[in-house]
């Protein structure tokens, strides 16, 4: 039987998707951002405020870019969320990580995390209910280390971090227990 919670954001597991954009002047803002996802097979979506410095630097610079935050890089990942950089003027500067611009949009690549989606800034949705801002993913880059020997992103060397509203919690994603467009191929057959 199941027990009633009431209203939460019980979506499980969300990604931790740190979204970096230059200001007006060439400097680095990042944030933790848990509410985004994929939209279509070259964009992503993100629900984030509109008062982020982040959101309002990409408004500006039309470009951003999204990392996947992994183990590794928890400590950062999460003080990109705590700090604001409307309040913090050295939030990336104190963390002792290190950008390079994108070469594919006018926006920085944080090299510490293995994984990054390059996007232009596609499209803003406002409304009463949400704001999201959908960008076009124009590259992805990756370290090799996170790489499979088919050259594709491996979820057992990245590590990535998924976010848990349930209890606040950081975990790791990797194990592998089933294939996608198979594990259920056998009541197909029904």
């Amino acid at each position: 039987m199941k027990k009633n919670l009431g209203v939460i954001p019980g979506v499980y597991p969300m990604p931790v998707l740190m979204v970096a954009a230059y200001d007006e002047n060439g400097k680095v803002n990042v944030m933790n951002a848990a509410w985004g996802m994929i939209c279509a097979m070259d964009k992503i979506a993100l629900f984030i405020d509109e008062d982020h410095k982040t959101t309002q630097n990409l408004l500006k610079t039309k470009a951003f870019t999204v990392s996947l935050a992994d183990k590794d890089h928890m400590d950062v990942a999460d003080f990109f969320g705590i700090a604001t950089g409307n309040k913090m003027e050295d939030k990336f500067e104190r963390t002792g990580y290190t950008a390079v611009k994108s070469e594919f949009v006018n926006a920085p690549i944080i090299d510490e995390f293995p994984v990054v989606l390059e996007c232009e800034l596609n499209e803003v949705v406002s409304n009463n209910s949400f704001y999201c801002i959908v960008g076009k993913i124009l590259n992805t880059a990756a370290e090799e280390k996170v790489l499979s020997d088919n050259g594709k992103v491996d979820p057992a060397k990245l590590n990535a971090l998924i976010f848990d509203q349930f209890q606040s919690g950081y975990y790791v994603s990797g194990e592998k227990v089933g294939r996608a467009w198979n594990a259920g191929a056998g009541l197909m057959k029904k």
